[in-house]
């Protein structure tokens, strides 16, 4: 399938909001690859089908992870919205025949992030985080700092989610406290 075609498909199959802002990651995930070096087209593409599967009802993503093939570990099956970026990331490559690595990795890890993530995971990250129809406090200064430094936009984005979670008293998936300590550790 081809972008038009997949923007089609999500546009029938998410709802108004998920499908409104898939695009939003999609357009800004581009703005970040062009400010940065990356390429727009997997940009634009990862950012457009990230959350594919994230309306998925919670039994039947459980499903699809064994018909694929997908393990998830304790935190994902605690935390299951965890879940559909693993299971986005496998759908877009058998169902949307998507099978660049590096839009897989991108999806795969837009919600955990991980140490070490390449160009584009990082700006899918972050885009998903920013993307213009976010309003949560302190979206604007990461949005800022984006442009300026996506490491710093990343670790402030684990930041908001760590406390997010803490202060919920959920869980942490160890990808993100990775994803923090390398980030800390690289800007040393």
């Amino acid at each position: 399938m081809d972008f038009e075609q997949i923007k089609r498909q999500l546009e029938q199959t998410l709802s108004k909001k998920r499908f409104e802002h898939s695009v939003a990651v999609s357009e800004t995930a581009a703005r970040l690859a062009r400010h940065y070096g990356g390429d727009e087209t997997k940009a634009l593409l990862a950012g457009l089908v990230h959350d594919c599967v994230k309306e998925v009802d919670h039994k039947r993503m459980i499903g699809m992870c064994a018909d694929f093939g997908l393990a998830l570990d304790e935190v994902m099956l605690s935390e299951q919205k965890l879940i559909h970026a693993r299971l986005g990331a496998e759908y877009a490559k058998r169902i949307f025949g998507i099978k660049d690595d590096e839009i897989y990795d991108a999806v795969y890890y837009h919600t955990t992030a991980k140490a070490n993530m390449p160009l584009l995971t990082k700006i899918i990250y972050v885009a998903d985080f920013i993307e213009p129809n976010r309003t949560f406090e302190c979206v604007d200064e990461v949005r800022a700092k984006a442009l300026e430094n996506l490491d710093l936009a990343i670790l402030d984005g684990l930041d908001y989610t760590i406390n997010k979670m803490v202060f919920k008293k959920r869980m942490l998936h160890p990808e993100t406290v990775n994803a923090r300590n390398y980030m800390i550790q690289k800007m040393r």
